[in-house]
């Protein structure tokens, strides 16, 4: 399985690197116009992402914890974990949405 997961990052890596590097191209030359003010909005964008999926990862993984937990007691619980897994999972939907509006705008 480590295997699988490990291939499939360096071929996602692969085949996003190239398109990575013309937009870098892109941001570098406006960053250029804007006086070096872009290159904030892009640290900001990536804050707003990885706090917020590690903050997300975390509370799934609590969850998840609480949830196999309850279902070894009772397992007609199964049903009622998947909202509040979902509630967790949308925190990084809000990081990535805050992120998209800091480099539009």
């Amino acid at each position: 399985m480590k295997r699988v997961v490990i291939l499939l990052s360096i071929a996602t890596v692969m085949l996003f690197f190239p398109a990575a590097v013309l937009f870098a191209q892109e941001a570098e030359t406006a960053a250029a116009a804007a006086g070096g003010q872009a290159v904030w909005k892009y640290f900001a964008a990536a804050l707003a992402v990885g706090i917020s999926c590690i903050a997300g990862g975390l509370a799934v993984g609590q969850i998840g914890t609480a949830a196999m937990g309850a279902m070894s007691e009772n397992p007609e619980l199964s049903g009622k974990a998947l909202p509040y897994a979902g509630l967790a999972e949308g925190i990084c939907l809000w990081g990535f949405l805050v992120a998209l509006l800091i480099l539009v705008l």
